[in-house]
């Protein structure tokens, strides 16, 4: 299933990766991982933020997406499972029978 993996940057443990040039190379790591269908890296309350949505094959999927976030980057994960429209319109139909 699809999913939004929103990611949030400590500014001191990113500032020392960034630094020390190393950032670059673990995002890349992670990435090659994780295989994000797509991902944006951004400014979110004033940190260093990165969105990729993601395929969830079930829940014991879960660790392998978030823990090499809060370990290499000492990041806030939030992950939230999402529906493009027509996924949307599918569950308002099964509302109703």
């Amino acid at each position: 299933m699809r999913a939004l993996l929103e990611v949030e940057l400590d500014t001191a443990a990113s500032n020392k990766l960034i630094t020390e040039g190393t950032i670059g190379e673990g995002i890349q790591q992670i990435l090659d991982r994780i295989k994000p269908e797509a991902a944006y890296f951004l400014s979110r309350h004033g940190r260093r933020a990165m969105v990729f949505v993601v395929d969830v094959a079930d829940e014991a999927s879960l660790p392998s997406l978030a823990e090499p976030f809060w370990l290499q980057l000492e990041a806030t994960v939030d992950l939230n499972i999402c529906m493009t429209a027509d996924e949307l319109a599918e569950g308002l139909k099964r509302l109703h029978g």
